[in-house]
């Protein structure tokens, strides 16, 4: 693979709450269906693709930001194997809900969805990637780095706050119990029986409602999680082997193809970023 098709993904230990991915060439990266534990803004930077948002279907062309709750299924997608590239900046919800709340947005420091897809505007484009310059590029001083993260984060999650909130169906609180035990139980074994005892709901209309609520099937949710629960072993320095057995996969061989199916990288290729923190510069945007 040459370095164009490779997705890089930038860290830096002393900012824990933000991540950066860069793909150049994104004919080769392909998503199925699958959510973050992040609030993830992206940048088409060029070409065309399709952004799938729960029940949306968006044409996305370049100059074009797109935003993702955390949690929503979601997939974004090459047209006919046309040429296109993409920055997509992943920040942590407890982070960025006290930002929010710091900023007088929120009453309380819990995350609200927000309900924007997508922005045309080219002034937030350009902002955005002055910012991801700033973050990748290793001239630049820690607190440079924060202040651009956070004044360009605050002026946008204050434009937005005048959007209307998100309205999404609202799950039963037996769904959204089920949901956060498979995420506190990602690792281990479930079983549909178990959930329907938890739930009362029939197996029929478990997966039903479940995949009517989260575009995901329970098996699939838990599939996600455990993906999510590798990403966090491998930030970690852990060697693939180890966090494919913590994340609940049976062999490595799975986890990785699972891993390259929604992460649409390889587990090594995502370790070895976190190892080598800072992997490619402001001159390469």
């Amino acid at each position: 693979m040459n370095n164009a098709t490779q997705p890089l993904f930038w860290r830096d230990a002393r900012m824990p709450y933000v991540e950066l991915r860069k793909v150049e060439d994104g004919r080769k990266v392909c998503y199925a269906l699958h959510s973050h534990t992040q609030w993830s803004l992206g940048a088409v930077t060029e070409g065309n693709c399709t952004f799938l948002y729960r029940d949306d279907r968006f044409p996305v062309s370049a100059g074009t930001l797109v935003m993702m709750n955390p949690h929503w299924v979601h997939a974004c997608n090459p047209v006919d194997n046309q040429p296109w590239a993409y920055l997509m900046l992943y920040v942590d919800t407890d982070w960025l809900a006290q930002l929010r709340h710091e900023a007088g947005l929120l009453d309380q420091r819990c995350w609200q969805d927000i309900q924007t897809a997508m922005i045309t505007d080219p002034e937030w484009y350009a902002g955005y990637r002055r910012m991801t310059a700033c973050l990748t590029d290793p001239g630049r001083a820690l607190l440079d780095k924060q202040t651009a993260l956070v004044e360009y984060l605050s002026s946008l999650m204050c434009e937005l706050a005048d959007k209307p909130a998100a309205s999404l169906p609202r799950a039963s609180a037996s769904l959204q119990s089920l949901a956060h035990y498979l995420r506190d139980h990602a690792a281990e074994e479930v079983s549909l029986e178990a959930l329907c005892e938890r739930s009362g709901y029939s197996p029929g209309h478990l997966i039903r409602a479940f995949k009517q609520h989260f575009g995901l099937t329970p098996h699939a949710y838990l599939i996600n999680c455990r993906v999510q629960l590798g990403q966090l072993e491998l930030k970690r320095g852990k060697p693939i082997a180890e966090a494919a057995l913590n994340a609940g996969f049976a062999d490595q061989p799975h986890f990785q193809r699972t891993f390259k199916r929604l992460v649409a990288a390889t587990p090594n290729q995502y370790r070895q970023s976190s190892l080598n923190q800072q992997v490619y510069t402001a001159g390469d945007q």
